[in-house]
């Protein structure tokens, strides 16, 4: 039995070959060694498994399973998870990059600090032209840190599986099928866990442009309902309606001014 398990999706990425080895390579390269890398194809029928297959090479540390058909992200992770061995898990997305050293401290905070679920980190924001600005996420996000947004990078947070066996891990639901994470980490928080963001750049998240135009209105219809229920869970409702409905609002508001306004709150 490993210490910890890496698990990741990856879908029709044949064109971004270079991206996805600087995603592999950053886990396989990391300065903890004992760990397993899981890998969930979800469906591709690219030449993604087969390019993934050559990318990993005869790591021992890399599991490559394949779903028949394309599900989506939360049925890839539990796919994953059902196989995982590790004490922990962390994410990783196939677009990313670790820090080197990032599975050695986060797994040292969990072992020291009992009273957490999870630990995020901090971000390096990256492009095609490298790394363009940093996001410095709240210490110790609480129950109301949920009003606003997810307060964890879900691609940057190691979890501990005891945990998610208890929570049942990942909904797959129509309504989660773009906010997976924030649905995760609202019922884990709504069972009594808590989680802490290391004040460490450890991840390097890719987000450009092209991230926000993926965000169609229908899923922000998603996502109010998933506030709804994730903030009745945690006890914030009645007070927190103006939140829930909040994905409506801003989703009214054109792309060209979101990405200037998102852009002012991210530090250069």
């Amino acid at each position: 039995m490993c210490k910890i398990s890496i698990i990741m999706g990856i879908y029709k990425m044949i064109n971004k070959k270079d991206i996805v080895k600087l995603a592999i390579d950053s886990i396989l390269n990391q300065t903890y060694r004992d760990f397993e890398f899981i890998i969930c194809d979800d469906g591709s029928n690219d030449g993604t498994y087969e390019m993934v297959q050559d990318l990993i090479k005869n790591d021992k540390r890399v599991i490559l399973i394949k779903n028949n058909e394309n599900k989506g992200l939360a049925y890839s992770l539990n796919h994953c998870l059902s196989i995982a061995k590790g004490e922990y898990i962390a994410r990783m997305d196939a677009d990313d990059i670790s820090m080197p050293n990032r599975l050695e401290k986060q797994i040292k905070f969990l072992d020291e600090y009992l009273e957490y679920a999870i630990v995020g980190c901090n971000l390096l924001l990256i492009n095609d032209k490298g790394v363009w600005g940093k996001r410095i996420l709240a210490e110790k996000p609480t129950k109301k840190s949920f009003l606003f947004t997810s307060p964890f990078c879900h691609p940057a947070i190691v979890m501990r599986k005891d945990v998610l066996d208890k929570v049942d891990n990942y909904k797959v639901e129509k309504i989660t099928r773009r906010a997976e994470d924030y649905d995760l980490f609202m019922r884990i928080y709504a069972n009594g866990y808590k989680g802490y963001n290391m004040q460490e750049f450890l991840y390097q998240f890719r987000e450009d442009d092209d991230a926000y135009k993926r965000r169609a209105y229908k899923y922000r219809i998603d996502d109010v309902q998933i506030r709804y229920r994730g903030f009745k869970a945690l006890g914030l409702m009645p007070t927190a309606w103006v939140y829930v409905i909040k994905p409506l609002i801003v989703g009214l508001i054109p792309q060209k001014y979101l990405s200037k306004l998102r852009k002012l709150r991210i530090e250069k």
